[in-house]
């Protein structure tokens, strides 16, 4: 039986107004509570949806994923454990639409300690390699180490340390600098009740790295797990980060002196508010964000939004995080129904426009978490956005485990709670 449990003001949206829609002027929203834009919802279009991986009773999260030049060849990586975890190898020579069985790996990935991260990279002489960090969320003697593969991912070497420093989730991201060779990385670790940001950097195409330099360290806004991306001009850089004290949005600094110096956090709009943001820059150059939507739910009387703790991602454009716009529209990529135990998503354009999507999550209720991937094309997108705007948003069913959430925009202001 089900029975209706209404909670008076536990949200305050208005959806279904749009009122950044083509020809009004757009106003920054920074820090603001909720959002004003479409929701694409993908959770049901199982014809997008391609299982990379699932085993019973295991619990398989935090993928990462690396194309290849042929723009066809994917690898993922994942750990069997939630962080932790023996890393898990995978291949698809299809663009995403099949995937290989688990490939043999060095003995030494079984000790993983933290969420593998894959990145490609070049030196000065033109070297390709692809490389893949560990870290650890113990900081005795561990360290953040790095394993290379220098044969487009079919042999590897065994995971090293690359430095005396430990992280978690090393590297957040690792972006290309504008200097052929040259990278920068960010981790982050706690100390005492402060939350650190880090970032190190390689000048030989990331085979070795640098000191550890502190980017930002505070006890009240806990910023990590960076996303970077460059301007389209590439004369700034943006770090969109987790706030993980859950009192504030998530944040954003910018540099324009190719990360020597960062600005102060800035809150982003409640569009873009979510933990461990991955950046697509699209064909049009506009950007693709995934994320876990997440609500700062220790600020009081926070407002939840109709997808909280669902696999997202936001459409904009470089000037809307510049400027703190919101955006063009928002996709619930995937209904996540074990509270906010999913996202860490990876994100590959394809030759052919495609784009796959991979993340973990659970998404059969009650059973472990798998790897998904979600294949789409932005014109798609783009062309039910227009029909959202047309004819009116859709009810958004969220399961969060413990309950069902429905969010009906005819009544945006209440998020009515329905239990099994």
């Amino acid at each position: 039986m089900i029975r209706t449990l209404l909670i008076t003001g536990i949200i305050a949206l208005s959806v279904t107004t749009f009122s950044q829609a083509k020809g009004k002027e757009k106003v920054s929203v920074w820090g603001k509570q909720g959002f004003d834009l479409p929701i694409v919802d993908l959770d049901q279009e199982s014809a997008m949806q391609v299982v990379i991986d699932k085993e019973k009773g295991q619990y398989l999260g935090h993928p990462t994923t690396v194309l290849l030049e042929d723009g066809k060849t994917i690898f993922c990586v994942f750990p069997k454990g939630h962080g932790k975890g023996g890393i898990v190898l995978k291949k698809s020579i299809d663009g995403g639409k099949t995937w290989s069985d688990r490939l043999p790996t060095p003995e030494n990935w079984v000790t993983s300690k933290e969420v593998p991260t894959l990145y490609p990279t070049v030196d000065v002489q033109g070297k390709k390699r692809i490389i893949m960090f560990s870290g650890c969320q113990d900081w005795g003697e561990n360290h953040i180490r790095m394993a290379v593969s220098e044969d487009n991912g079919d042999s590897w070497s065994e995971l090293k340390e690359i430095g005396n420093y430990s992280g978690i989730v090393a590297m957040s991201d690792c972006i290309s600098l504008k200097e052929k060779g040259h990278y920068l990385a960010t981790f982050h670790r706690r100390d005492g009740k402060e939350m650190v940001l880090f970032q190190v950097r390689s000048t030989d195409g990331g085979v070795t790295w640098g000191d550890e330099e502190e980017v930002y360290r505070s006890a009240q806004i806990h910023v990590c797990e960076a996303g970077l991306v460059y301007s389209a001009d590439k004369k700034e850089i943006a770090m969109l980060l987790r706030e993980n004290s859950r009192r504030y949005n998530s944040q954003v600094m910018f540099s324009t002196d190719e990360g020597k110096t960062w600005s102060d956090p800035r809150p982003l709009p409640g569009s873009l508010c979510g933990d461990r943001h991955q950046v697509v820059y699209l064909n049009d150059g506009r950007l693709l964000i995934q994320f876990r939507d997440i609500s700062p739910k220790h600020r009081p009387g926070n407002l939840f939004v109709p997808t909280d703790g669902d696999w997202c991602a936001w459409v904009g454009t470089w000037e809307d995080i510049k400027n703190g716009y919101e955006g063009e529209y928002r996709v619930r990529l995937k209904d996540n129904k074990k509270g906010w135990d999913t996202g860490y998503a990876a994100g590959e354009l394809l030759s052919d426009g495609t784009i796959v999507c991979t993340t973990y999550g659970h998404w059969d209720r009650g059973e472990a978490p798998y790897i998904l991937s979600v294949r789409f094309k932005m014109e798609d997108l783009d062309t039910r956005v227009k029909k959202i705007k047309k004819q009116g948003q859709s009810i958004i069913k969220n399961d969060t485990g413990s309950e069902i959430r429905i969010w009906n925009p005819e009544n945006p202001q209440i998020i009515p709670h329905y239990e099994k």
